[in-house]
């Protein structure tokens, strides 16, 4: 009994510590930067290299009509989208087009933008992505995942999630 504990201890160290040094992993990270920057209005001819340019994106803000045209293109509408910010409808209307959205929001847009570019590389296509994110599911609990976007403890759900249907493991 000792010694098969031993050996999964030791496969278990063995798989933590090629998953750390995955050179897939951080071709992952750095390829779904461009696809969140053009999900947020952007194009692949910006140096988006790092993950620095994602976060002074979120410092900058960015405009109101750029959020708008992002929430459209990920067939959301404008209460979900006030729900998943954690900002008023109203509020939200009452910000001219070309205004720059406070960081707190355009933060929440970001890893949004990187769940939906992420989403639809697990799932090979948008739209599918937009079905199964919409859909009530046991694993949460018979909610959509959409409906737990509103925490960050549901966006961490969520991107686990895809990391398991990604790799074939479902529950």
């Amino acid at each position: 009994m000792v010694i098969i504990f031993v050996y999964m201890s030791q496969k278990k160290k063995a798989e933590t510590e090629n998953m750390l040094h995955e050179p897939m992993a951080a071709y992952r990270v750095q390829n779904a930067m461009p696809s969140v920057f053009e999900m947020l209005g952007g194009s692949r001819a910006f140096n988006f290299s790092s993950g620095f340019d994602i976060i002074n994106l979120a410092r900058k803000g960015f405009p109101k009509s750029v959020l708008l045209s992002f929430a459209k293109k990920i067939s959301l509408n404008i209460q979900e989208l006030a729900g998943i910010l954690h900002i008023s409808e109203r509020t939200l209307q009452r910000y001219e087009d070309d205004a720059i959205i406070k960081t707190e929001y355009a933060e929440k847009a970001v890893e949004l933008a990187r769940l939906y570019a992420r989403g639809e590389e697990v799932f090979g296509s948008m739209e599918k992505f937009k079905i199964w994110i919409k859909t009530p599911s046991v694993i949460f609990r018979g909610e959509a995942p959409i409906t737990i976007l509103d925490t960050s403890a549901g966006f961490d759900m969520v991107f686990k999630e895809l990391g398991r249907i990604e790799h074939g493991i479902f529950a």
